[in-house]
């Protein structure tokens, strides 16, 4: 289950995501479902067309059950699979 706790070590995909900072400004404020995750690229859906947005540089909020969640890319910035393990 995911929780506040263990979300960075979790599979994104699925979730709704939304940047919140980063140090392109072009990039803030972009949304949607985490449709596909790289080691250094979220991959969101929304609705009209998919976008690539890099990891790093960027602070991240993701939406579990109602509940925000505001991470740091830095700390997502691994492939899926190698942050599952982490704690």
């Amino acid at each position: 289950m995911i929780t506040v706790e263990n979300i960075a070590s979790h599979e994104l995909v699925g979730l709704h995501a939304q940047v919140t900072g980063s140090s392109n400004k072009c990039l803030i404020g972009l949304q949607g479902v985490v449709a596909d995750e790289t080691k250094s690229m979220l991959c969101l859906r929304d609705g009209r067309r998919r976008i690539m947005v890099p990891k790093a540089h960027s602070t991240w909020r993701f939406t579990v059950r109602g509940c925000r969640i505001v991470l740091d890319g830095s700390m997502i910035q691994k492939r899926p699979h190698e942050r599952l393990g982490r704690r």
